[in-house]
């Protein structure tokens, strides 16, 4: 097993809990409800990177480990969610592990493909973004891509550090670890001390 694999396990398996956390309390599901919204924020950004790449069928349903891992995050998140939910922020750490080994992950394969520096970039933020956007839609409510503290600049940030190096030959597993400290770092700040995104003049402050 590649070490991009398992970085790509691990963010599935920290985004399935953080969607199933997010079932268990926002929505309020059974354990089917649990699961499946656990493994649509899993899976949900690396099928549409790999559709957009032409990358088919998307690894998701080419090899058995992503639905395994995302079926087991959800599992553990409904069977554990009480002692989740009293840790602090159990589900806003879940996010940002996930959302920074996805957008190094997505860009690492965006690059390995032949895509451009930015269209790297962009899908490896895609691949980041995509599930939890899933999720959000399917809770009704606004996507955290759209009005959270910092969501998809770290992403985008961190999909930077491993695509740009890769265009002049310098890539490698230490900038990989590199994009996926910073996407982390930056979301954590971002929700810590609750840091925006520019927004227009007069455009009003968040919910």
């Amino acid at each position: 097993m590649t070490t991009a694999l398992v970085l790509d396990l691990l963010g599935t398996f920290a985004f399935a809990l953080n969607g199933a956390l997010t079932a268990v309390r926002a929505a309020r599901l059974d354990i089917v409800g649990v699961v499946v919204l656990g493994m649509i924020t899993a899976l949900g950004g690396g099928i549409l990177r790999d559709i957009l790449l032409g990358a088919l069928p998307p690894a998701t349903f080419s090899d058995w480990r992503y639905l395994v891992v995302a079926a087991a995050g959800g599992l553990v998140a409904f069977a554990l969610s009480r002692q989740l939910e009293r840790l602090a922020r159990s589900i806003t750490v879940f996010d940002a592990l996930g959302l920074s080994l996805f957008a190094v992950t997505g860009a690492a394969r965006a690059v390995e493909l032949g895509a451009g520096v930015g269209q790297a970039v962009l899908l490896g933020t895609i691949t980041a973004v995509g599930g939890g956007t899933l999720r959000d839609v399917l809770v009704r409510r606004v996507p955290s891509v759209l009005s959270s503290e910092l969501y998809a600049i770290p992403a985008l940030v961190g999909a930077a550090f491993v695509v740009i190096p890769a265009r002049f030959g310098a890539g490698g597993l230490l900038w990989v670890f590199v994009g996926a400290g910073a996407c982390l770092v930056i979301r954590l700040l971002g929700v810590g001390f609750r840091i925006d995104a520019p927004r227009p003049p007069g455009g009003g402050s968040a919910p």
